[in-house]
């Protein structure tokens, strides 16, 4: 597949005025380039140090049925971590908004539509599946197994990435720790994006206050979703050395969509994580 051209953040429709199309509209997708903040952790051409993908859960989607009926459906999007774009949300949003007075010939011609756009404007094929609500999907947030960091007694000082509070020494050990104090801030508008934070390894014993400080200190950083993951990846594994980790997030849903990125160790199921918030089996 060609690279598709990618745009400048700041040309993006985030934090502008926009007149809403409601025709079916594939330009308004705005493709972001992955690399350029790939590169500040240190992450250089096209040997990526995981594997991974973003999955976006949307939950307003709809069109109009040949005789105009209107059919409304929730649909997942999932997007290799190997893209050379990542595709802007606001973007995302208003060229799903288009298809609300397009009609379409049924909902296998909406997902496969979707699919051949999404993919194009990310540079790599992106897996899409569209569910009617007349089908009674399931919808939920599913929650780790494991343990949960937030009740720790801890100070908090520093509010940027911290990657000095990441440590592990001891045994070898495999566990699943998160939080729910993940905050960042979109790199544009400054608008919070609050989520879940989850960690699965085997290696040597991560200090858990370190690993609370280090998801806390994102709390005045400006960064896309999947960049914030990339960097906490990035920073574990090199800090605390597993074998083997997933580091995915939960972001909440913000405009109808939101936004999961999982990136693990080369060599981990990607089919393991389930649910629609990104649940990995234990």
């Amino acid at each position: 597949m060609n690279t598709p051209p990618s745009r400048d953040a700041g040309g993006s429709p985030l934090g502008k005025s926009v007149d809403y199309r409601d025709t079916y509209a594939p330009e308004l997708l705005f493709p972001i380039a992955r690399q350029g903040k790939r590169d500040e952790i240190g992450i250089h051409g096209d040997a990526l140090p995981f594997i991974g993908e973003d999955l976006w859960n949307a939950y307003e989607l709809s069109w109009l049925d040949a005789r105009g009926k209107p059919v409304v459906a929730l649909a997942r999007f999932r997007t290799p971590a190997s893209s050379p774009n990542l595709i802007e949300s606001k973007s995302l949003k208003l060229y799903l908004n288009s298809f609300n007075q397009e009609r379409m010939p049924g909902a296998e011609a909406v997902r496969s539509a979707i699919a051949r756009d999404l993919s194009a404007a990310a540079g790599a094929a992106v897996a899409v599946d569209v569910m009617p609500l007349a089908g009674r999907p399931q919808r939920g947030f599913a929650y780790p197994g494991g343990v949960c960091l937030d009740d720790l007694d801890i100070g908090i000082e520093r509010y940027r990435p911290c990657p000095d509070y990441l440590r592990a020494a001891g045994e070898t050990v495999s566990e699943t720790l998160y939080s729910h104090l993940l905050k960042s801030n979109c790199p544009v508008t400054g608008q919070p994006d609050w989520g879940m934070l989850a960690v699965r390894y085997t290696g040597p014993v991560i200090d858990r206050a370190g690993l609370l400080r280090y998801i806390i200190s994102f709390r005045q950083h400006d960064e896309f979703h999947e960049q914030c993951v990339e960097r906490a990846f990035c920073d574990i594994l090199a800090r605390c050395k597993p074998a083997a980790m997933a580091v995915w997030a939960q972001y909440t849903r913000r405009g109808g969509l939101d936004i999961n990125p999982f990136r693990a160790t080369p060599g981990a199921d990607a089919g393991q994580w389930r649910g629609g918030g990104g649940e990995i089996r234990q």
